[in-house]
This record gives C-alpha cells, sequence and structure tokens, in this order.
C-alpha cells in the first residue's frame, strides 16, 4: 500500500505545487487527471523518492520516502516517463533492459531471464540487438515499460502512456496495462486522455491547483463538468447520453447495447 498523507511541496520561489494531498493506492488501476501545472507529475514523482515532502509523509510498503534513497524505492515502485527516450542510453534492447537488474547486483543468469521475461511481457521478443533509437514511438514506450519490468517493482507509474500514438499502438500499450494489472501490479495512469480513463481506471483522483478535489469512481468523475478542469468530455459519453443510452466504458459495449435496442 502507497499511503500520502497530508503532503505539501513547495518548489525554490516559494511555489505551492501540492497542497495537502491524501491519497491511498494498492493493487488497482487509477488515473491521475487535472489540467498542466495542477501537480500530477510532481505527487507522481513523490510516490518514489524522486522529490521529498516539503511537508507531510509518503509511505510506500511501510517505508517513508524520506529515509529510503531512490534506488530502494525503484524496487517498489517503477516510473516509466511520458518521453520514453529519456530512459534510454545503451546501444542495443537487451542492454537497455538490463540497466536495472544489473544495478540490482543480481547475477548474469537472473538478468538474463528477467531481460527475456520482461521482453515477453511487452511483446518485443527478437528486438535484443536492435537500437533503442531505431524503435517506432509505439515500440519505445513498450521498451520503457519493459526496462522498468525488469527490476520487478509492485507498483507501475506511466506518465501519458499512449500520448502521441497512433491507435493500433495505443491498443498494444492498452493491453499490456491490462495485463500488468491482471498479474498483481497497482498501476497509476497520468493522462490528458480520457478516452483511456474511461476504458481502463477503476478510480479517479483529480487535481487542481495543487489540491485533491475528485477521489472517487469513475462514472462519478464523469458527471462532473469537466470543462472547470479544463478537460474533455469523451466523445463516447457524449453520443451515448445525445441517443438515450446507459454508462459505457468502450465502444465494444457501446455497439452491442445498439444492436439490442434494434
Amino acid at each position: 500500500m502507497i499511503e500520502v498523507r497530508d503532503l505539501w511541496h513547495i518548489y525554490e520561489g516559494k511555489k505551492e505545487a501540492l497542497r495537502g494531498v491524501r491519497l491511498t493506492f494498492g493493487n488497482e488501476i487509477i488515473a491521475l487527471v487535472g489540467p498542466n501545472g495542477s501537480g500530477k507529475t510532481t505527487l507522481a514523482k513523490h510516490l518514489n523518492g524522486l522529490l521529498k515532502p516539503t511537508k507531510g509523509e509518503v509511505i510506500v510498503d511501510g517505508m517513508d520516502t524520506r529515509k529510503h534513497s531512490v534506488a530502494e524505492l525503484a524496487r517498489v515502485v517503477g516510473y516509466v516517463f511520458q518521453n520514453p527516450e529519456h530512459m534510454f542510453f545503451e546501444e542495443n534492447v537487451f542492454r537497455e533492459v538490463a540497466f536495472g537488474p544489473k544495478n540490482l547486483g543480481l547475477s548474469e543468469e537472473e538478468i538474463e531471464e528477467r531481460v527475456k521475461w520482461a521482453l515477453r511481457e511487452v511483446n518485443l521478443e527478437g528486438y535484443e540487438d536492435r537500437s533503442p533509437y531505431s524503435l517506432s514511438g509505439g515500440e519505445k514506450q513498450r521498451l520503457a515499460i519493459a526496462c522498468i519490468l525488469a527490476m520487478k517493482p509492485k507498483y507501475l507509474i506511466l506518465d501519458e502512456p499512449t500520448t502521441g500514438l497512433d491507435e493500433k499502438n495505443a491498443e498494444g500499450i492498452k493491453k499490456i496495462i491490462r495485463k500488468l494489472y491482471r498479474e498483481g501490479h497497482g498501476i497509476l495512469l497520468i493522462t490528458h486522455e480520457m478516452d483511456l480513463v474511461l476504458e481502463l481506471a477503476e478510480r479517479v483522483v483529480l487535481l487542481y491547483q495543487g489540491k485533491k478535489v475528485f477521489d472517487g469512481d469513475v462514472k462519478e468523475f464523469f458527471e462532473l463538468d469537466l470543462r472547470k478542469y479544463d478537460l474533455d468530455r469523451p466523445r463516447l459519453l457524449t453520443i451515448s447520453e445525445e441517443i438515450g443510452l446507459e454508462f459505457f466504458r468502450s465502444v465494444e459495449e457501446f455497439v452491442k447495447a445498439l444492436e439490442m435496442r434494434t
């Protein structure tokens, strides 16, 4: 369990990026949403110790993040950044995925097993000798996830995991997220894409001006006036309401309802 207790973060210059945020996070898929500058990334960076609280506490499976290093916390909380290329610096895919496990001091056999397993998880088997920079956008995103998975963290933070991807690659990332959740990972999605929230999230946390203003069910979230927070309503929900249908989480559900209606 990750517990965020009355978390405040003030950057130099006295900008209050987070103000009294409280949150618990376990084995679930949470969407962390809000307009630019609302504090989403600041909050996420507290969960693996990249930032330390100005006031309050963040407890990760019993560990106070102020008393543990980023390296220690990375074994429990993995962070996949918005731009995958910011995570790459090795000459090939195998070495890239092996970097984290190697720093854990694992044996060569264990490192190789973890690399093979992580690449299988994200459907990149056979890419071991490729340069990370030669991959497509979707492949780079999957590689970034594999690099974190090889550390075998309990929780995953995915920052804008489908932004900039075409529909096919975005669907591939969604499948991986669902699979990781089924395998027991807690997943925090930082996203502006409300369609992703609608399809995947079990719970939504909305930040606005550094404060948590909503924490609850997906259906309840989409009943809010999202325009107040510079967020768009998914087109699927708008169409459903216009033709008098109920709340749907996916196009497939919507199509089935239409077929039953006719």
